[in-house]
C-alpha cells in the first residue's frame, strides 16, 4: 500500500495495517533527529552528546518511540522533542536536582526545557551518572 493510500485509509476509515507514521518508524537517533525541527535538534544533539559522555558504555535505542539509551540491557534515559518543548526522561533521580532544575518544567521522570534554553552538559552528566548508580 502507498503512503497516500494508507493516508486516504486513515481519513476515510476503511480497514488498513499500518499507518504512514508506523511505515515511517525511525530506527536509529540520526533517523530520529532528522525529522526533528532544526532548532529543537540542535539542542537534542547537545543532550545526546552529553548523555553519551556521561554513560559511554551505553547502546542507543528507540524505546517507546523515543531516542533512548540503555546500559547492560536496562532502559537508562530517553529524550526527545514535544509541541512547544524538548524532553528529557531520566527517571525519578531528576527529583535529587531540584535545586540546579528550578526555571526548568519538572515533573516526576521529566524534564522540559525550551529550545533556547537546553540543560546545561554538566547537570545532564549528573542526572546520567546518579542514574547510573541507581540502575546498579
Amino acid at each position: 500500500m502507498e503512503v497516500s493510500q494508507l493516508y486516504e485509509a486513515k481519513t476515510t476509515g476503511t480497514k488498513r495495517t499500518t499507518t504512514p507514521a508506523k511505515a515511517n518508524k525511525p530506527k536509529t537517533h540520526n533517523d530520529y533527529l532528522a525529522a526533528v525541527t532544526e532548532d529543537k535538534r540542535a539542542a537534542l544533539q547537545k543532550l545526546r552528546k552529553a548523555i553519551k559522555a556521561a554513560a559511554p558504555k551505553a547502546e542507543e535505542c528507540i524505546s517507546y518511540q523515543l531516542p533512548a539509551f540503555r546500559l547492560n540491557g536496562k532502559f537508562l534515559v530517553a529524550y526527545g522533542p514535544g509541541a512547544n518543548h524538548c524532553g528529557f526522561y531520566p527517571g525519578s533521580v531528576g527529583q535529587a536536582f531540584k535545586k540546579e532544575l528550578k526555571g526548568y518544567d519538572t515533573s516526576k521522570g521529566t524534564v522540559r526545557f525550551s529550545a533556547d534554553k537546553p540543560l546545561p552538559a554538566v547537570l545532564v552528566r549528573k542526572l546520567v551518572r546518579l542514574r547510573i548508580e541507581e540502575k546498579g
